[in-house]
């Protein structure tokens, strides 16, 4: 661990399904940690039951392992994200504690839409992809294919691989090596991880194996002599020593990546060297609770080395906090150490503070950028204890959980009593309901699952007049819809109010906004950016948080049925203001801005946005009509159909709220003979002849007066 040249920090990430949990009890096996006999089924890393029971990981899991590599002991800290789109997050933010990415995929399915997600996942953090294909066995013993046809498809598969990588490495300036993968580098490697056997240029080259003896082998049921002749675990972590990055070739280009701060001060150089007698820095990238322990805070140690009883700041809350144990992870068990030096992944209990993504440090620094998840909550189910007894232990439960996964959202709501919970699909809500009731025994009644809309303008508006109660107080206003690229710049973190205003309004006119606008943004609240175009108005600058205010209350729920407003600029053009403060209070600014801001979204002709998903579906071509049917069936388009292996391929989008129950219909239609999977492509105007039905049925969800305002008489 003191020896940073030696340490490689790694994730494994993958598709659903492609090997990657498998592979993880491969690696432990050849470290020592869990036997040879049951590694490949004991799936070691999914040390939770529900996720032994439902076969896929759920958590991040993380484990140190050591590797002897041209007679070097290495310290290998891995860890195994999960593969299922809706659990998105966590592979977000393991990225943020590795230097290097194993990406695996299937040799027979090969790149699938999730393999790019985590892909640029990886890239946009300025982490390195190498590339293992897994289930080649497959290919020998299911498709009979000889050494030719063999080859042919694992260099298909590498060449789409590669042009991902560098499709996504065009747009960095920071990275000027060639991150493509390569047979002839020794950065890809095949095999297959059931049967613990593995190749790669150099290992062929060390023991002799070709092809033509993996086929042999393989077809005469000799799969162990292989393992013995070319164990999976030797050239997985000798590539992983070989070509991954160590501390201290990663951190100074991972650096200036996630953290503004000043580039010239002694903390900077002290992450930049992983200085381990500097100042403590420590990005906290998971929670996770244990009975005995607490919470357990797990992440990267950037500079200065963790020791039990420090008193650190945790970023965004005030006072410090005490470290009570510091430990490294191996599986589900937590091993104790005396201290944890800058360039290791570390987990510690005592910061209750801390949230996924908070930073950590013993003198006060600017924090690391918020870490970006690509996809936003699209589902929401209501939750309510059975019992009166055991609310406030679910309240305090649905905090923990907010806490520990920081893409599900949580709202409680203290005059109806309902909880409502939003993540990233059916399966991410099922998950966390389930473990609700199972880990903290509390039974939960769940509502049905409700869609999270949107609402958005589609035209400019005219310049509005907003008036306070008392009439002494008028806002002009005009709103038009915003370019795609803006919002998309804003979401990914681009464009925040925590940056330098120059390097903002840069960002902005980069995405395509004039340069006078972008001088003037006053304040950004979601994706809607307030510009304020007033000049010298008296008072202006004492009442503008009131302004925010009532902006804020206004675009948090749309005039249509009080769902969040997105992709709007607002123009606050004129305002007069009373001479006397009494009489521009609270009461007066925030009513006058919403009515201004709510009267100039309906001028601008506002309308409901729905989230829609992209649809993957591999079937065998007989299924083919009833896959496709299927999709057409939910207000959803087919935009492709080919064939891939001796399957056909649909591809098409369809809208999230159709999608509930997907599952079971596609099974039915197809006999349970297809695969599919959905990915959340974001929000779309709903059709106009649907749009009055969904208001209605929103604003009698949510107990709101069912006539539209008079002048929505567009819809």
């Amino acid at each position: 661990m003191d020896t940073p040249e030696n340490i490689r920090n790694i994730a494994i990430a993958a598709h659903v399904d492609h090997g990657k949990t498998t592979l993880s009890d491969n690696l432990l096996a050849g470290a020592g940690m869990i036997s040879e006999g049951t590694a490949g089924e004991q799936l070691a890393m999914d040390t939770k039951e529900d996720e032994q029971e439902r076969g896929i990981t759920i958590d991040a899991a993380n484990v140190s392992m050591t590797h002897e590599y041209e007679d070097t002991n290495h310290l290998i800290n891995l860890i195994d994200t999960p593969g299922h789109v809706d659990f998105g997050g966590d592979v977000t933010r393991a990225m943020r504690a590795v230097d290097g990415a194993l990406v695996v995929v299937d040799a027979v399915e090969g790149a699938m839409p999730q393999t790019e997600t985590v892909l640029r996942q990886a890239l946009r953090e300025g982490v390195k992809p190498t590339l293992f294909i897994n289930k080649v066995d497959r290919l020998i013993s299911e498709l009979q294919e000889g050494e030719e046809e063999m080859q042919e498809r694992l260099l298909g598969v590498i060449a789409d691989v590669n042009e991902l990588i560098r499709g996504m490495i065009e747009e960095m300036d920071d990275i000027d090596d060639d991150w493509t993968v390569s047979v002839e580098d020794g950065t890809v490697g095949f095999g297959s991880a059931l049967y613990k056997w593995g190749v790669s240029m150099p290992s062929m080259q060390r023991t002799g194996i070709s092809f033509e003896d993996i086929i042999e082998l393989e077809r005469n049921d000799k799969r162990d002599e292989l393992h013995e002749r070319s164990p999976l675990s030797d050239v997985v972590l000798d590539m992983v020593c070989e070509h991954f990055p160590n501390p201290v070739d990663a951190q100074p280009r991972r650096v200036p990546r996630i953290w503004r701060g000043d580039a010239e001060s002694e903390l900077a150089e002290d992450m930049r060297l992983v200085n381990e007698e500097g100042d403590v820095v420590f990005m906290v990238t998971d929670i996770s609770m244990d009975p005995h322990a607490g919470e357990i805070a797990t992440g990267r140690v950037f500079s200065g080395t963790l020791e039990k009883g420090q008193d650190l700041y945790v970023s965004g809350t005030a006072g410090k906090n005490r470290i009570q144990s510091v430990g490294l992870f191996m599986g589900s068990e937590r091993e104790e150490v005396e201290r944890v030096p800058a360039g290791n992944i570390a987990s510690v209990t005592g910061l209750r503070d801390a949230i996924a993504g908070s930073t950590v440090s013993s003198a006060e620094m600017t924090p690391f950028e918020s870490i970006e998840h690509i996809s936003e909550p699209v589902i929401t189910k209501s939750v309510e204890a059975q019992t009166m007894d055991d609310l406030p232990k679910l309240i305090e439960t649905l905090q923990q959980v907010a806490k520990e996964d920081p893409t599900i959202q949580i709202e409680i709501n203290e005059d109806t009593g309902e909880h409502l919970i939003s993540g990233q699909g059916e399966l991410h809500l099922e998950v966390i309901t389930q473990r609700i009731e199972k880990e903290q025994g509390i039974p939960v009644n769940t509502g049905e699952p409700i869609v999270v809309y949107r609402e958005q303008p589609q035209e400019e508006s005219r310049e509005v007049e907003g008036v306070s109660p008392n009439r002494h107080n008028k806002f002009y206003i005009s709103i038009h819809p915003m370019g795609q690229e803006i919002v998309e710049a804003i979401q990914r973190g681009e464009v925040s109010m925590d940056m330098p205003e120059l390097e903002r309004r840069e960002a902005l006119q980069d995405a395509g906004m004039d340069k006078d606008t972008s001088q003037n943004v006053e304040t950004i609240h979601g994706t809607n950016i307030l510009i304020d175009d007033t000049k010298g108005i008296q008072h202006l600058n004492e009442t503008m948080e009131l302004v925010v205010e009532g902006l804020s209350e206004a675009l948090d729920d749309g005039p249509l049925a009080a769902e969040p407003v997105q992709g709007t600029l607002l123009r606050l053009h004129d305002a007069r203001l009373h001479e006397d403060t009494i009489h521009r209070g609270p009461a007066q600014v925030i009513p006058a801005v919403r009515e201004a801001v709510h009267h100039a979204l309906i001028d601008g002709e506002i309308r409901l946005l729905e989230p829609i998903q992209d649809v993957r579906i591999d079937v065998p071509s007989e299924h083919m009509g009833a896959a496709s049917g299927e999709i057409q069936g939910r207000r959803g388009r087919v935009d492709d159909m080919y064939q891939e292996g001796g399957l056909m391929v649909v591809e098409g989008i369809a809208p999230v709220g159709e999608m509930i129950g997907f599952s079971s219909d596609i099974r039915s239609a197809t006999e349970g003979r297809a695969s599919w999977n959905t990915e959340n492509a974001g929000f779309r105007v709903m059709a106009d002849n649907l749009q009055r039905e969904k208001i209605m049925e929103i604003r009698e969800r949510k107990g709101m007066k069912l006539e539209l305002p008079e002048s929505i008489d567009y819809l």
